[in-house]
């Protein structure tokens, strides 16, 4: 199971570039054939399977609008599941300790995106996924996760610095990967 994020926060991204039918098309090639409500976890195969569709039917587009939705589940985040005094603290923090509690934090959260994959905060600023869900299975010569590295990097920016960005430099789906590999930085734009 993985939260309905992965799928609710890609949907308004697909209709914003083809409509509502292109919205039913991508969820029937998917096999989605209920949108989730939000207020449980969902099958992670559905999600894998509409963001491997996405990335299919649009590749031009799909880390971009994966980049969007990770985003979004970034703010619903920071809208319903971090409490705004924590959210305040961790702003007044110097970067290397609000980098350490909003870590561990997703830590103990992991299952919500990570589903059946293992999450480990390598440090603040290093995480990785093993069995990366969203990407099992799939082969690939670049990194495909930018759903994920669009979340921790507005996490990120929204509560350690204002200029953090989030790449992932190395992907489950890349020949001689097991682990997908999330690296925090403060750039200097």
């Amino acid at each position: 199971m993985i939260g309905p994020n992965a799928i609710l926060q890609l949907l308004p991204q697909i209709e914003r570039i083809g409509g509502e039918a292109r919205v039913v098309q991508m969820l029937a090639e998917a096999g989605v054939f209920e949108v989730p409500d939000g207020t449980q976890m969902i099958p992670e195969g559905d999600a894998a399977r509409l963001h491997q569709v996405l990335r299919r039917d649009e590749p031009e587009m799909a880390a971009e609008l994966a980049a969007r939705a990770g985003r979004g589940t970034a703010e619903y985040i920071l809208a319903h599941r971090i409490p705004k005094p924590v959210q305040g603290v961790l702003r007044l923090l110097p970067a290397p300790l609000a980098a350490r509690a909003l870590s561990t934090a997703i830590g103990k959260h992991a299952w919500t995106f990570a589903g059946s994959g293992a999450f480990t905060a390598i440090s603040p600023w290093r995480f990785e996924i093993a069995h990366n869900p969203i990407v099992q299975g799939e082969h690939s010569e670049v990194p495909l996760c930018h759903w994920h590295a669009a979340v921790f990097e507005y996490l990120y920016r929204s509560l350690v610095h204002p200029r953090a960005q989030c790449i992932e430099t190395a992907c489950c789906a890349m020949p001689g990967h097991q682990v997908c590999q999330y690296a925090l930085t403060i750039g200097t734009h």
